[in-house]
């Protein structure tokens, strides 16, 4: 008997040895975005589960998860400020080609004028979405930088087919149909980067399971557990959850998608101002040689520019982005099936048949534009800035969490 329970004592470990503790695993975030505050992490059991463990899916961590340099926020920074640093060096020497030094000067600092106006409304709308500041300075660049860049090299191969296969129809396809499509997704890849991780910590903050949490526990067949509680919320009801969607995650979209558009609108108002500058001038100078005495009137190329798009439709990229930025925070916040899966494409849809409107009432003289105009642009304005007061209005009554949630 001695001799059995001395087997099957667990061996001692020998004088002088002491045990080490096993190595932790660290999780890092992801590109740019952090990873989400309190979200919970997953030891080997689901709680509140009568069963065995969840076998490899949270602590045993894939090892080309671990080697992926973009798994790292410090290193994925880094990487998407070079990114952004080579196409804005790539976009000045595309413009500087095309305008000249003297044009760039003049159309950078024309195109700079409506700017602060437009960023001043978004920032208004953001104080319901609480978009954090490197996610907009991301976006600002990304505009200004990666989509004009793509846009620019994307319709100039578009415009060269169309043309060679269609002749003159190929350059009114192109502005109506290509440009639009070009361009809205240039400007919408960013959404699709940065917009799914705000709205996992909006979730998290509401006080809803967010991540893997969110998969394991409330879609699985037994519902979610009563005593789920995440870090950091107000308790979860009990019962059916409403399917409604978060006015801070549609604002969000909303601002993000605005955001990107001004960075775009920017460097495309500084390239169109430019060549009107650049061929006012040198009608100005052939004037000068024909002995015609200069005026202002020389200069109406450039004036007609900035009235058209400073003055009268500094919202309009914004405008057509913000929808996708809207269709797509529908998909992520929405519980209803339908809207959840018509939401992204729909928002792209329209925001690239508004482009594509925008640019069609461009060849259709004075009195057609300003038809369109007041007709097409100003209710769809008029209804964005109605969801922006709506978004504000309910998210400032929408209660505090106590836990320290917004």
């Amino acid at each position: 008997m001695a001799a059995a329970a001395t087997a099957a004592d667990p061996p001692t470990p020998p004088t002088g040895h002491r045990s080490l503790p096993a190595p932790s695993v660290r999780r890092s975030g992801g590109l740019l975005p952090g990873r989400p505050p309190g979200r919970p992490v997953l030891s080997g059991r689901i709680p509140g589960q009568q069963g065995g463990p969840v076998a490899g899916r949270a602590a045993a961590v894939p090892l080309w998860r671990r080697l992926w340099p973009l798994r790292r926020p410090a290193l994925s920074s880094a990487v998407a400020a070079s990114a952004l640093a080579g196409s804005g060096v790539l976009i000045l020497r595309l413009v500087q080609r095309q305008t000249g030094t003297t044009g760039l000067l003049v159309g950078s600092g024309l195109a700079l004028l409506p700017l602060p106006f437009v960023l001043g409304s978004l920032a208004w709308l953001n104080r319901t979405a609480r978009v954090p500041v490197r996610h907009l300075l991301f976006c600002l660049a990304w505009g200004a930088c990666a989509a004009t860049t793509v846009a620019i090299l994307a319709n100039g191969w578009a415009s060269d087919f169309l043309i060679a296969h269609r002749g003159a129809r190929g350059e009114t396809l192109g502005a109506e149909f290509a440009t639009p499509l070009i361009e809205e997704v240039a400007k919408g890849s960013a959404l699709l980067v940065l917009l799914p991780p705000l709205r996992r910590r909006h979730r998290c903050e509401e006080g809803r399971p967010c991540g893997r949490w969110r998969r394991l526990l409330w879609h699985r067949p037994g519902g979610r557990p009563a005593h789920f509680r995440p870090a950091r919320s107000r308790p979860v009801p009990a019962g059916p959850r409403r399917a409604r969607s978060s006015p801070r995650t549609l604002a969000a979209g909303t601002v993000l998608g605005g955001v990107t558009a001004c960075g775009f609108a920017f460097t495309e108002n500084a390239l169109y101002l430019g060549r009107a500058f650049t061929a006012d001038r040198q009608a100005r100078l052939d004037a000068i040689g024909l002995g015609e005495a200069p005026s202002l009137r020389d200069f109406d190329g450039t004036v007609h520019t900035f009235v058209l798009r400073a003055l009268l439709s500094p919202f309009a990229h914004p405008l057509f982005t913000a929808l996708t930025g809207l269709g797509l925070a529908l998909t992520l916040a929405t519980a209803r099936r339908w809207p959840a899966r018509l939401g992204a494409p729909l928002g792209l849809l329209l925001a690239m048949g508004l482009h594509g409107v925008w640019n069609a009432a461009a060849g259709l003289g004075t009195d057609g534009f300003l038809l369109v105009y007041g007709l097409v642009m100003v209710p769809c304005f008029a209804a964005l800035v109605c969801f922006a007061v709506w978004a504000q209005t309910r998210r400032t009554r929408q209660p505090a969490a106590p836990g320290g949630g917004p």
